[in-house]
């Protein structure tokens, strides 16, 4: 007879995951842009109200790294005060996104039953709504405050995110480890804070940066239709407003376009550091 050899299987070797440079370069812009905003007050740089502080309609020079505008501001001065309004309102809008949202989403994906059904609903109120003129609504019936404004984008923000921890919460409630809290008599309220809690925020983490990014832009269309922050309060979609004069947009285009670059380089950054995180823990898009 002939002897068969058998022949040893070889394991199969995983590739380590990793974020990669470029997530850190990402991570890097988001860090100077909220560094600058932070220290805004005390850097040595023009006051962004003041009017005539370089000539009106001024090229990028070493006095003013991205010109002056029809007022003679200065334009680097106003993005960096900018940037404060901005990230502070796709802060705390998305912060409410999650807060509200994603506590909503895993109470429906825990109880399930008629709490899901009235949970489910509203969120599918709120993605039926058009986004706009709940935004419109909202901001025209109480005052522009930054308060206001991250309020508003923060309510748009509450059905994306619950679907997302709804779904993440029906999967994890499934598996082994929450079976287990369930036999050894755990309540309700301790498997949801300490089992399904930390495995639900992974993809809400990806999520938050994504939807940031998109706070920060719809702040910007807000802003064109002159319903962000009001007063002297200054941000990137407001110091885009101020260069899109089709003069300005003619013979000085720098007033608009170096706003929309910071602007974009940001929600690039957060959109891809977002993107390489849900890839890193692997976590499934199935809310969408």
């Amino acid at each position: 007879m002939t002897e068969i050899i058998e022949t040893p299987q070889v394991p199969e070797v995983v590739p380590k995951k990793v974020l990669g440079v470029a997530f850190w370069v990402a991570i890097g812009w988001l860090f100077i842009v909220s560094l600058i905003a932070l220290l805004a007050p005390v850097l040595p740089i023009d006051d962004p109200g003041e009017i005539g502080a370089g000539g009106p309609r001024e090229g990028p020079s070493w006095a003013n790294w991205f010109g002056t505008d029809a007022l003679g501001r200065d334009v680097f001065s106003r993005t960096a005060w900018g940037a404060r309004i901005s990230l502070v309102v796709g802060l705390l809008a998305i912060t409410l996104g999650i807060v509200v949202g994603g506590s909503l989403g895993m109470i429906a994906g825990f109880f399930r039953g008629w709490i899901d059904h009235v949970i489910s609903f509203v969120f599918f109120t709120l993605l039926s709504f058009p986004a706009l003129v709940l935004a419109l609504l909202i901001t025209a019936t109480f005052d522009r405050s930054l308060r206001t404004v991250s309020l508003t984008l923060g309510v748009l923000a509450i059905a994306p995110v619950g679907r997302l921890a709804r779904a993440s919460t029906l999967v994890f409630a499934e598996r082994e480890f929450v079976q287990a809290a369930r036999v050894l008599g755990a309540k309700s309220r301790r498997i949801i804070v300490k089992e399904l809690l930390p495995n639900v925020l992974i993809p809400m983490g990806a999520l938050s940066l994504l939807g940031m990014g998109i706070a920060i832009v719809a702040e910007g269309g807000l802003a064109f239709l002159g319903l962000s922050v009001e007063g002297d309060a200054i941000s990137w979609g407001k110091s885009i407003v101020d260069g899109s004069q089709s003069r300005d947009l003619q013979n000085n285009p720098n007033v608009a376009m170096f706003p929309i670059g910071v602007m974009f380089l940001t929600v690039l950054s957060l959109n891809f550091a977002g993107d390489r995180v849900r890839e890193y823990f692997d976590v499934k898009e199935s809310a969408f």
